[in-house]
């Protein structure tokens, strides 16, 4: 039985009071049986974790099942020990104190000296080593035991017998490795230190389960089950929080006082359980405090106009024919037209006839096997709406189909509007799949598949284009700033030096004229008059000072007015440079958005197959058809259809999926990848519903003496259907 945290765990016991017929949940690999279901949740979940280990190998970190396993194959490798070899490893395990290693080490030196009847060798005959087996065991006092071999060819044959003594006699291989001996050794005891051997296996091989002398004192027998003395009285001095001082070989080892916790606070006879790790199985999915409240999850619309059973086939050829309507010829048309159709009486619709004409002119274009048998003449004609049944019988009885071949008498008659819709779409499945085996499919798709890849990597290239073109704006932004910085330091260097001499003296510069547009060149002059200004005497200058005063505080008016303006003209064109940059921004932003989309439109005309969005927690499947725009739903036994068509039924639908979940975090992750595309698919929808509905209104309104013609009708709108891109 696996352990848990290297312990043994006890299975369930089946209810007592359980009745013949009593529905309950039983788990595959433990036979366990449960009544309510979050008990056999949590059970399951338990299960799941990996923290069980394989109680014969040793392995760890294995779910439950997975160590079921490694306990089965470890037990049929320890079958293979030879029976005789299995008493006296057994002997030596018995009250043994050695370590695993040490021990399986130990048992299988000892068992290497141990030769039994049966064993093959090779033995030393006349100078040469020959294969031999062991007939018989003579002993002749305990150093000399003496064996009887017989002496077998190159096919195993017994050639002659003869005694030999142990020295003469080596192993060809040892029966079993040390690793199967350590397998052995956990199967065959319940204990370690020392290590004690199951009482029935005692038993059987004639061992005493009596402690040996030098074991008496420090283990006894409690309920047939040995129990070591000393770890009892460990767990007892724990419990009661007293530690002794004890002496080891003239040391004094100072026990601790208290016992460490952990962090939560817990009891040691209470494991820790490790936090799950979200996303998990679905079912195994409880409620918790952190959860956010979901919203009910709506019911899907089931308003088919055809049988429940039929609709896979009606998603599917519809799905088939607009995808790949240009490699037909065929004109797409809307999901609801073609049940409508299909529902039809009509023999002759357009549309039905248009659907089948292009897959069989295909088969007849590819050469294929189907039509093999039509004579040149009729396949050079053209499929029409008077001879195109003649073509669909011809393929219905050349698949023979039994079921299918049943109608052909009714097609021929020119009554195929009058078959039941289970055999139509059956006829278009069996049409769509003898397409897509043909020549012409397989290198249209080859075709898809090379441009596909190619637009694929114009994409990726750009992407590469503009993240190096992001890094090379980077790598200069931080030049500029750079520059900057040393800019502002030459400048604030020259500020600083700018004395009050200086200041005198520049307004004359002004007066000359020489005004500077630019607040740099204005810094590069003041720094220069700075460094040429010439030394004068204080007297000098305190005269000059007070006899201009008053010209020097006009011109420095002047010079500070100047300067303003220079300011505001720089900042003025920074914020148009600015302006200029954002709007730059902006376009290749949008320019950016553009390419994407133009991406995911060219993607979508390559389209290869239709993959279903994902699986909620009961395993109901997904469905989004982007020419349709309507949500499907196919439940877990693939035998009953839904669709979602509104934007609220989406947004309902999102609200409802919980992340810790697989499946649902997978579903709700696609669904947020096409959340925006789906929500305009389904206003649309919506929309035209609405006018739909409108327009029907007002062709009941209209008086009964004057009835529209039924193409009139919204509902009618698949019998005006044109093929615009049928074949000439």
């Amino acid at each position: 039985m696996p352990l848990l945290k290297k312990k043994p765990f006890t299975l369930l016991e089946p209810p007592k009071d359980l009745k013949p017929h009593e529905l309950v949940y039983q788990v595959r690999f433990t036979k366990e049986i449960f009544r309510n279901y979050q008990m056999y949740l949590n059970r399951i979940n338990l299960y799941r974790q990996r923290i069980w280990s394989c109680k014969i190998s040793g392995k760890a970190n294995l779910t439950f099942e997975e160590a079921l396993v490694s306990e089965k194959h470890a037990t049929e490798k320890v079958q293979e020990i030879p029976k005789e070899l299995v008493g006296p490893a057994l002997h030596i395990i018995q009250y043994s104190m050695l370590s695993l290693k040490d021990l399986a080490d130990t048992i299988a030196k000892k068992l290497h000296e141990h030769l039994f009847v049966g064993a093959e060798l090779n033995g030393k005959k006349g100078g040469d080593i020959c294969p031999c087996k062991i007939v018989k065991v003579l002993d002749e006092g305990t150093f000399k035991t003496q064996y009887e071999v017989a002496w077998l060819d190159k096919n195993n044959k017994v050639m002659e017998t003869s005694v030999a003594k142990r020295d003469d006699l080596m192993w060809k291989k040892f029966p079993f490795s040390r690793n199967i001996l350590k397998s052995f050794i956990r199967e065959s005891t319940y204990r370690s230190a020392p290590w004690v051997l199951h009482n029935n296996l005692a038993q059987k091989h004639g061992i005493s389960c009596d402690p040996p002398q030098e074991l008496k004192g420090k283990v006894f027998i409690q309920d047939g089950l040995v129990i070591c003395n000393k770890k009892r009285k460990e767990e007892a001095e724990k419990a009661s929080g007293k530690h002794k001082k004890k002496k080891v070989e003239g040391v004094v080892v100072g026990a601790t006082n208290m016992e460490k916790k952990g962090k939560s606070g817990t009891k040691d006879d209470q494991p820790m359980q490790d936090p799950i790790r979200y996303p998990i199985d679905d079912l195994l999915v409880q409620p918790a405090a952190d959860d956010p409240v979901f919203t009910d999850r709506p019911s899907p619309s089931r308003d088919f106009n055809i049988q429940m059973d039929c609709v896979v086939d009606l998603l599917m050829v519809w799905d088939f024919c607009s995808s790949f309507g240009r490699m037909l010829h065929l004109w797409p048309f809307s999901l609801e037209d073609f049940e409508n159709a299909i529902c039809h009486k009509d023999s002759n619709l357009i549309l039905i006839v248009e659907t089948h004409s292009a897959l069989l002119r295909l088969l007849i274009k590819d050469n294929s096997e189907c039509f093999s048998a039509l004579p040149k003449r009729s396949l050079k004609l053209k499929i029409t709406l008077i001879n195109w049944t003649e073509y669909l019988c011809h393929f219905i009885e050349k698949i023979n189909i039994p079921d299918l071949s049943t109608n052909v008498t009714t097609i021929k008659r020119g009554h195929y509007g009058l078959l039941d819709v289970k055999a139509k779409l059956w006829i278009l499945r069996e049409l769509v799949n003898q397409v897509i085996e043909t020549d012409l499919f397989r290198e249209k798709l080859d075709d898809h598949v090379e441009q596909r890849q190619a637009l694929g990597a114009t994409r990726r290239g750009e992407a590469l284009e503009e993240g190096r073109k992001r890094r090379q704006e980077k790598e200069k932004l931080k030049v500029e700033e750079k520059v900057e910085e040393k800019v502002d330091s030459l400048d604030n260097r020259a500020m600083e030096g700018f004395s009050v001499e200086t200041a005198e003296n520049y307004p004359s510069k002004l007066e000359n004229g020489k005004h500077h547009n630019n607040n740099g060149e204005i810094a590069k002059e003041i720094n220069e008059e700075f460094i040429s200004a010439p030394e004068k005497n204080t007297s000098d200058k305190s005269e000059s000072y007070h006899s201009e005063i008053a010209p020097q505080k006009m011109k420095q008016n002047i010079d500070l007015e100047v300067l303003e303006e220079n300011i505001k003209n720089s900042s003025s064109k920074i914020g148009v440079k600015q302006l200029k940059n954002e709007k730059k921004e902006a376009v290749e932003t949008r320019s950016k958005e553009q390419r994407e989309e133009y991406y995911e439109r060219e993607m979508e005309k390559l389209v290869l197959r239709t993959n279903s969005l994902g699986k909620d927690r009961n395993y109901n499947r997904y469905w989004w058809f982007r020419r349709d725009g309507r949500i499907f739903v196919e439940s877990s036994d693939n035998k009953l259809w839904g669709y979602y068509c509104s934007k609220e039924e989406l947004d309902a639908l999102m609200g409802s999926l919980n992340c810790k979940g697989e499946r649902e975090k997978a579903l709700q992750k696609q669904l947020q990848k096409f959340y925006s595309r789906m929500c305009l698919k389904l206003q649309k929808r919506s929309k035209d519903l609405a006018q739909k509905i409108a327009a029907e209104e007002a062709v009941l309104r209209r008086s009964t003496r004057v009835r529209a013609l039924p193409r009139e009708n919204p509902t009618n709108a698949f019998l005006g259907y044109v093929n615009k891109w049928k074949e000439d």
